[in-house]
């Protein structure tokens, strides 16, 4: 008797993705991206440049004071290397009280405002057929993404998941095309930074994104300052913990964090850690 083994499904060729992401477009002539300037939005943004054409995608980038500094000016420059415009809306969702109480649905109201100002402001304006965003297959079978309920009441297509593009295919895919993202980490909002339940504040958005601009300011650039109060929990990749401890990165982190208002500083031996605030009120665990 002989054993067979069997092979993992072929990885999506460039080619076969444009293909399909044609015909999932078909009859759409204009189309809208939710943009964020993280790989999953970026590449979404330069296949439709490719099937429709620069001057018919548009990239429509969320501006709040959840929205770091840093990442705002990182996406117009990601846009500005495809050739394609840039339309900033402004977003409300720190006047929800849902948003500001900070439950487990948090994304959910934050995603809700962006595509109902889209909606409101921007198809009619912008002579959009559809509007889309960068879900992709992995994060479409995550439970702490309520933001993807959003789209389904909005009608916002999810040509990523759709098209079953994994995380790996994405920064394949993104490599591929050259983009400049490609191996970028992820970088949430900076609301998942505060602690459900605890309130969202514009001062405590303010107070991260500066602590986080000084931290990669001395060369780190996957990290999270997570908000309690007077403390500053810090989340570096695995990689960089052992530096983080001694001198004179040490030193440099202290002065850092605290030059952004917090008392403490603490540095989490557990690393970076996607979703941790979420996951365990979603699955119990």
């Amino acid at each position: 008797m002989t054993s067979s083994t069997i092979s993992p499904p072929a990885a999506p060729t460039l080619t076969a993705v444009l293909d399909d992401l044609r015909a999932q477009l078909d009859g759409v002539r204009r189309l809208g991206v939710a943009f964020s300037g993280g790989v999953d939005s970026s590449l979404l943004l330069a296949l439709a440049a490719r099937v429709l054409g620069v001057d018919e995608v548009v990239a429509l980038l969320g501006v709040s004071p959840s929205l770091a500094t840093a990442e705002r000016t990182a996406a117009h420059e990601v846009a500005a290397g495809l050739g394609v415009r840039v339309r900033e809306v402004t977003t409300y969702e720190g006047e929800r009280p849902a948003y500001q109480a900070n439950g487990p649905d948090r994304c959910f109201h934050c995603k809700d405002e962006l595509f109902t100002r889209i909606d409101e402001e921007v198809v009619a304006a912008e002579h959009l057929d559809a509007v889309g965003y960068g879900e992709n297959a992995d994060d479409a079978l995550r439970p702490d993404r309520p933001g993807s309920r959003a789209a389904t009441t909005h009608a916002v297509l999810r040509p990523l998941a759709a098209l079953g593009l994994t995380k790996a295919d994405v920064r394949r895919l993104a490599r591929e095309l050259g983009l400049s993202v490609a191996d970028k980490p992820a970088a949430p909002c900076l609301a998942s930074r505060i602690p459900h339940h605890e309130p969202v504040t514009p001062e405590k958005l303010a107070q991260i994104d500066r602590a986080e601009a000084a931290v990669r300011a001395l060369g780190l650039a996957d990290l999270r300052v997570r908000h309690h109060g007077d403390v500053a929990r810090l989340e570096l990749a695995t990689e960089d913990l052992p530096r983080a401890v001694a001198e004179p990165l040490r030193g440099q982190l202290l002065t850092a964090v605290r030059s952004a208002g917090f008392r403490f500083v603490t540095l989490d031996l557990g690393g970076i850690q996607s979703g941790a605030f979420t996951l365990p009120l979603v699955t119990g665990r």
